[in-house]
């Protein structure tokens, strides 16, 4: 047992990926690419415009940019090390970088199951309450929204990890995943893990279910004034507002949700590492693009933008 607990210690683990046939290795690593580089290039477009544009300078957008930098740090997370897996055609992972990889993804994601409740809570101001928006949502409040975020993800990401490591590892060193997620990892502890993970279950529903009941309360808030509105301009330009935003939240809240909630598929393991490839991958691209595609703030500033640099170019 100690001799097995210690191989595992100093080699690290393998992860298995999300296949072993070489050709889906090479599509996937395409894929995954373009990916990464589509959702950095615009979750940075997001935070540049914002940066830029003093008609951006609102709380909505402040979110946005913060949600947006969140975004980048997600995928940086788990991306680069997943190509370079899928490139040299095994995911050989140490100990202390697996720790890195599941803490900091765990961070970012926790971080932004927070903003998204945020958000939420910012859209139910501005449209249910437009009184008191300016008093409530004031830059001293968005920072300090913003901030809790941060924090509050990366109390909980280091809880996680303190909770995890204070076992021994033993036995299989394989992790079928594609990235080193800590909920995996607790599977391959040593011992007795049931409080652990109880724990670490209860801390997840309520890092995850909090925030989701505020998002409900709000937009279940913004179908009721939406509804009593005269106006059919009004109707529409709340509806192009929010709809992008619930959107999004239904994408990863749902996937989230089956993995760190509900029990995990043990007649279908893969089926846990696909559904995580949707809120690992596949959302922080999703964002950039829903929040600007029809967003006629957004696609005002790119015009303002791309004027005021071909006036500088110009002799």
């Amino acid at each position: 047992m100690m001799g097995t607990e210690n191989f595992t210690s100093e080699t690290g683990f393998i992860l298995l990926g999300l296949t072993s046939n070489r050709n889906q290795c090479i599509v996937l690593f395409v894929v995954f690419l373009i990916m990464y580089l589509l959702t950095v290039l615009g979750n940075m477009l997001i935070i540049i415009l914002v940066h830029m544009d003093a008609q951006l300078h609102t709380p909505m957008y402040f979110f946005l940019s913060h949600l947006a930098s969140l975004d980048i740090a997600y995928v940086t997370c788990s991306l680069p090390q997943t190509l370079a897996h899928l490139l040299a055609g095994n995911g050989v992972l140490s100990l202390t970088r697996c720790m890195l990889q599941g803490s900091s993804g765990l961070f970012t994601g926790s971080t932004e199951c927070l903003l998204l409740g945020v958000m939420a809570y910012d859209r139910y101001l501005a449209i249910c309450n437009p009184l008191r928006y300016v008093s409530a949502m004031d830059r001293k409040h968005q920072h300090l929204l913003a901030t809790s975020c941060w924090i509050i993800g990366g109390v909980f990401s280091m809880v996680n990890v303190v909770f995890i490591f204070r076992h021994s590892f033993c036995g299989s060193y394989y992790i079928n995943h594609f990235m080193c997620e800590l909920q995996f990892l607790l599977d391959l502890a040593c011992g007795d893990v049931k409080l652990t993970k109880a724990i670490l279950n209860g801390l997840s529903a309520f890092m995850i279910l909090i925030p989701f009941s505020v998002i409900l309360c709000s937009y279940s808030c913004i179908l009721y004034s939406v509804f009593q509105m005269q106006s059919v301009a009004g109707r529409y330009k709340v509806f192009s507002t929010c709809g992008s935003h619930l959107a999004v939240v239904t994408l990863f809240y749902g996937t989230v949700i089956s993995i760190y909630i509900t029990p995990r598929s043990s007649s279908s393991p893969d089926k846990n590492k696909k559904i995580a490839v949707l809120y690992l991958v596949v959302t922080p691209l999703l964002n950039p693009i829903i929040y600007t595609l029809r967003n006629k703030d957004i696609h005002r500033a790119v015009i303002k933008v791309l004027k005021r640099r071909n006036f500088e170019e110009k002799p």
